[in-house]
């Protein structure tokens, strides 16, 4: 991997747990990055009948799942379990839109191949290590299920780790996140077949620096970096840093969010599956039955 670092879960899931009343105020990007997504998703010829969101926040990409796949058990997980009761008024009478699952991406509670399509919205980025998260992912899925992934690259938020780098050095104040050939390359590892990744980097502008700040703190897009100051970041450095981020002449500023998307299935029978044991291989019984006549 090109670079290392970990993230503490446990500020993540706090994170998210005190932004499920603002999130939707500050969703623009992922609303639209998860559209993206499902559009894959519907050009996949064999249509999932049974549909894991994992990082569901409040819901808006599993009703939308729920309304482009109307026959199929759509389950929403999420660590935040405030983001899942907000997810509640998506889920409709009953929960019969989708239902709602508190969960550990890591450690998922479903038997093995509980799901033919997987998806994924800008979730992944908050785990450091993406090589027994995709073992994960792809013990889940039935043989040959489809998985779609968006996640932050690192380029995300440059323009604002670079002013915190100019006010102060010592300690990183903005989240790091993977390379997309370091996930492709764990993809690979774990035994994820034909994996497609791209790209892109989408510019957004705010009055000030202070809007961002405040656009992050409302998502729970905070800083997880375990080797993050824990202390209070004090108004001197603060304006130190606003002073360091260029602005535009209209006086406002801009910042970067690269989005890596990752597309492919889970091995089909006979495809080799990583295990903790090595490399695997299946075949359906009828198979050999088959060879052996």
């Amino acid at each position: 991997m090109t670079e290392t670092f970990s993230l503490d879960g446990m500020h993540v899931r706090r994170a998210f747990s005190r932004a499920a009343q603002s999130y939707e105020q500050h969703d623009a990007l992922q609303q639209e990055i998860g559209a993206r997504l499902l559009r894959s998703l519907l050009d996949i010829s064999a249509k999932p009948e049974r549909i894991l969101d994992l990082g569901a926040g409040t819901g808006r990409g599993s009703a939308a799942l729920a309304k482009a796949f109307p026959r199929a058990k759509i389950v929403a997980v999420d660590l935040a379990v405030p983001m899942l009761r907000n997810a509640r008024r998506r889920a409709g009478i009953l929960g019969r839109s989708f239902v709602r699952v508190a969960g550990d991406a890591q450690a998922l509670p479903f038997a093995d191949g509980a799901f033919d399509a997987l998806y994924s919205n800008l979730c992944i980025q908050w785990i450091s290590d993406p090589r027994p998260l995709f073992a994960e992912l792809l013990r889940v899925l039935q043989p040959g299920g489809a998985l779609l992934l968006s996640s932050f690259g690192p380029d995300t938020l440059r323009e604002l780790r670079t002013a915190w780098a100019m006010a102060d050095g010592v300690h990183p104040h903005v989240s790091r996140f993977l390379d997309m050939h370091d996930l492709g390359d764990a993809a690979l590892a774990a035994g994820v077949r034909d994996p497609v990744l791209s790209s892109e980097r989408v510019t957004m502008t705010y009055p000030d620096v202070h809007a961002l700040l405040r656009e992050l703190k409302g998502l729970g897009a905070t800083n997880a970096d375990n080797e993050r100051t824990r202390g209070l970041t004090g108004r001197a450095r603060l304006d130190r840093m606003c002073k360091a981020y260029p602005s535009q002449p209209d006086g406002h500023i801009a910042s970067t969010w690269e989005i890596v998307y990752l597309h492919g299935h889970a091995p089909r029978a006979g495809e080799p599956r990583r295990t903790p044991l090595g490399h695997e291989s299946s075949f359906p019984v009828e198979a050999l039955r088959r060879r052996d006549r």
